[in-house]
């Protein structure tokens, strides 16, 4: 993809992740895009230096977990499947990571929790 192409809705995103990145304003993003616009990505986040893990859903799209160093770390050691495979912990973490409201979090994790302790009772 060459740089004065117009930019998908896909890549702005991603881009923008990068600019916020780079500011401070988050530690790690996550940018699910087609797989036609993951070399593109791939290249970007190496020429800007930014750590991350890629990961293939199907033949059509690809997650990007990108960020700082310690969070890349984290994510290699949980995400080794599917997200929608993650136990509630993994879950907890990642999504912690990613910046989501920690309450919001605290309450999925409270609520999925209690649907394993019902399954088990």
């Amino acid at each position: 993809m060459k740089e004065h192409e117009i930019f998908s809705g896909n890549l702005r995103i991603f881009l923008h992740h990068i600019y916020e990145l780079q500011k401070g304003v988050r530690a790690m993003a996550l940018c699910t895009l087609p797989e036609r616009e993951a070399l593109f990505a791939e290249q970007r986040l190496q020429q800007e230096q930014v750590d991350y893990v890629k990961q293939a859903l199907n033949n059509e799209h690809v997650n990007f977990f990108f960020g700082k160093k310690a969070c890349m770390d984290v994510v290699r050691i949980i995400v080794n499947r599917p997200l929608n495979c993650l136990s509630p912990e993994e879950d907890f973490i990642i999504g912690t990571l990613l910046g989501y409201d920690v309450c919001q979090q605290c309450e999925r994790f409270r609520e999925w929790k209690e649907k394993e302790i019902r399954k088990i009772a």
